[in-house]
């Protein structure tokens, strides 16, 4: 498949008080035409940083992307690029769904006026034609009675609607990359499945890529093609969505995977919770960084990080217990499904 973004050897760190803190740690990764990339791992792990990096919407000079970092997007070097270079690429080529709807939207402008306003810079239309193509693009997303909700403020609206407001702004101009940050915080189960939905749909109908970023595995089962886990600013596994679910191979993929609820559990039980918390990157450690909370460290993971271990032609995992000198470690038995790891 043809790739649209190529993302090689990312550093982005933040300079504070405390020090520099180092975000993203080398990570590698691209995006196909067409396709949806779920960037997974809890709070804290880069996935945000990683997203925004690709866009260059992050708080400089505070934030420094390193150099040798690339970010190539149909063979432009996004890292290299000036504000006037990359305002016809922001919201056109490619879009993003920010975390919050509620403080992402202008709580002092109308909605239907945000998406006239993204339509007439990006797509050169006319006042008119603009604010019909957004009540299109609402009525698009779901919105019941679009021609009145175009006229109201963000806090006239529920948090399902303002996040498909969102969507409908983001995909207004018809980008060829869509980010998606964490698109379904703070909805109830119901929501968020009819969020996931339309995002899936939307992509299969303007042949979208989308880059996914969440914390829970569980939202992206059912939409995404390749998954890839990060913590503490480094990719530890990547795979097909399949790879992840039915043969996770790091036990912080595991971690993940076990708080997830599962319809199949037989006994009522309270849902595994990782303990610990995540290293503190202004100094990271210089092993493996779920050494501090894995139950099967060793103590080389403490001494080096792992090489990346190539499982199958799309999975590959960075984790001590593949080498050949490891003890073996079978796949916790409440992953197995239906016989399979």
């Amino acid at each position: 498949m043809e790739k649209i973004i190529d993302v090689k050897d990312l550093r982005v760190s933040f300079h504070t008080y405390s020090g520099e803190s180092q975000a993203v740690r080398g990570v590698s990764f691209h995006l196909n035409k067409g396709e949806t990339l779920a960037v997974v791992g809890e709070s804290g792990c880069g996935k945000t940083v990683t997203s925004k990096s690709i866009m260059k919407l992050l708080p400089f000079p505070i934030a420094e992307i390193k150099e040798g970092s690339k970010i190539m997007f149909e063979g432009k070097d996004i890292t290299k690029m000036t504000k006037k270079q990359l305002q016809p690429i922001r919201g056109s080529e490619i879009s993003m769904i920010f975390q919050d709807s509620m403080t992402s939207l202008n709580p002092t402008m109308k909605v239907g006026k945000q998406i006239v306003e993204a339509l007439k810079i990006h797509r050169k239309l006319g006042k008119r034609e603009a604010f019909d193509q957004a009540i299109k693009m609402l009525e698009v997303v779901g919105i019941p009675n679009p021609k009145k909700r175009a006229k109201q403020y963000p806090f006239e609206f529920s948090g399902g609607m303002r996040q498909r407001a969102m969507i409908a702004m983001a995909l207004s101009c018809n980008p060829k990359v869509l980010i998606a940050d964490e698109p379904t915080t703070a909805l109830d189960v119901t929501v968020q499945a009819q969020i996931m939905e339309l995002i899936d749909d939307l992509q299969k109908e303007y042949n979208t890529a989308v880059i996914l970023v969440t914390h829970d595995l569980g939202v992206v089962a059912d939409v995404a093609d390749r998954i890839q886990v990060m913590y503490a600013g480094k990719i530890v596994e990547r795979g097909t969505t399949e790879e992840i679910f039915y043969n996770p191979q790091h036990p912080y993929t595991w971690a993940l995977l076990r708080s997830v609820p599962r319809l199949d559990t037989e006994n009522k039980a309270l849902l595994y919770s990782l303990k610990g918390t995540p290293p503190d990157l202004v100094n990271p450690p210089k092993g493996c960084p779920f050494a501090a909370r894995c139950e099967y460290c060793m103590e080389i993971c403490k001494e080096g990080m792992p090489e990346v271990t190539e499982i199958s032609k799309t999975q590959e995992v960075s984790c001590w217990l593949k080498h050949p000198m490891a003890p073996k470690i079978e796949i916790p038995k409440e992953l197995k499904i239906g016989g399979r790891a």
